[in-house]
């Protein structure tokens, strides 16, 4: 027995428990020749950050493998799984500690698959600050947009690590990070590392970042795709991951291609004036997708841990089971394709 247990543990095979218990009707598992059509909310206004799936649709890497895919932006007003519940959107591209929040409120959203294999945030600071380790904030004040979302989850989570929950002050600034820092109403922020330290060092200001938590055991996992549980389509939803993971390869190997797919959406991406910020935005961004190699991987164990601590520090009223709030049907099903 030992032995086949360490055999299973060697395959990756998730024996906390935490396996998936996301199942699907037949019909949702059929795969056919005809064109199906998908609507994939993007939570955010049209940015680089979404390039690999401006260049999905400009390559007809969807139209390759049969799906009419429709990119729909999320209104500043809008509630972030409004259009899934309702049935306008059948795919959200949302943080997936935002979609275990949402199960906790009674949204079905189940998680399928992992875009961003390293969480996107961490702590940035000016270098003059002199902040280089997390005690070193002891005292200090740090920003972030305001009590929702990954910048004030990644901040929970670093600072119960940290045991800093009663030695800093948090300040909510909304999203004036660069002029909080600069006007030093701030000594750091919480923003993403792939689009908020960018545009501040493309400003002028030397900065220091810190990761929210050892990347060896991470209790937040970054943005995916999420889907209604009645609503999974393993077989056509399989198809759009490996399309957008042709397109992730396609961004990385060209990434003018990239800049060119983003026009559609983003005019101001030709701009010469901010084309190295946006060049290096692309590039961090693309840099989040490395994993371990399976397109989209579901790490079991650290959606056990993400279900923890959200409860421990209650960002959730009750504790979700990670089984219920993830699949790993659809990564599995695209690495047979």
């Amino acid at each position: 027995m030992k032995k086949l247990l360490s055999l299973l543990a060697a395959a990756g095979i998730c024996l906390s428990g935490c396996s998936d218990s996301v199942r699907t009707s037949a019909e949702h598992n059929r795969t056919d020749s005809k064109h199906h059509s998908i609507t994939v909310g993007l939570t955010y206004i049209p940015n680089i950050q979404f390039s690999p799936l401006y260049v999905a649709e400009k390559e007809g890497y969807f139209r390759d493998f049969g799906l009419d895919v429709t990119l729909r932006h999320h209104g500043a007003q809008e509630a972030l799984f409004g259009a899934l519940s309702s049935g306008t959107e059948d795919i959200v591209f949302a943080g997936a500690d935002e979609m275990m929040q949402a199960r906790d409120s009674g949204v079905d959203v189940v998680n399928w698959a992992t875009m961003y294999q390293n969480y996107p945030v961490a702590l940035i600071s000016p270098k003059s600050a002199g902040i280089k380790s997390w005690t070193d904030l002891k005292g200090r004040r740090i920003g972030v947009p305001g009590p929702y979302g990954e910048n004030y989850f990644g901040l929970q989570s670093a600072l119960r690590a940290h045991h800093l929950e009663k030695e800093v002050t948090v300040e909510y600034i909304g999203y004036t990070q660069a002029a909080a820092l600069k006007e030093k109403k701030v000594d750091a922020v919480i923003g993403f590392v792939n689009n908020d330290a960018v545009a501040l060092e493309k400003a002028g200001m030397e900065v220091d970042l810190l990761p929210i938590a050892d990347k060896k055991e991470p209790n937040l996992i970054g943005v995916g795709f999420g889907s209604k549980r009645s609503g999974i389509r393993v077989q056509v939803y399989a198809k759009f991951l490996k399309a957008v993971e042709k397109a992730v390869r396609k961004a990385h190997s060209d990434p003018q291609a990239a800049l060119t797919a983003t026009e559609k959406y983003v005019p101001s991406v030709k701009d010469p004036q901010t084309a190295e910020m946006t060049k290096e935005i692309l590039r961090r961004t693309l840099e989040l997708y490395r994993g371990s190699g399976i397109f989209g991987r579901q790490d079991c164990g650290a959606w056990e841990r993400m279900s923890h601590f959200l409860k421990e520090a209650g960002l959730v009223k009750k504790t979700v089971p990670a089984r219920e709030a993830f699949t790993r049907s659809v990564t599995e099903a695209a690495r047979k394709l």
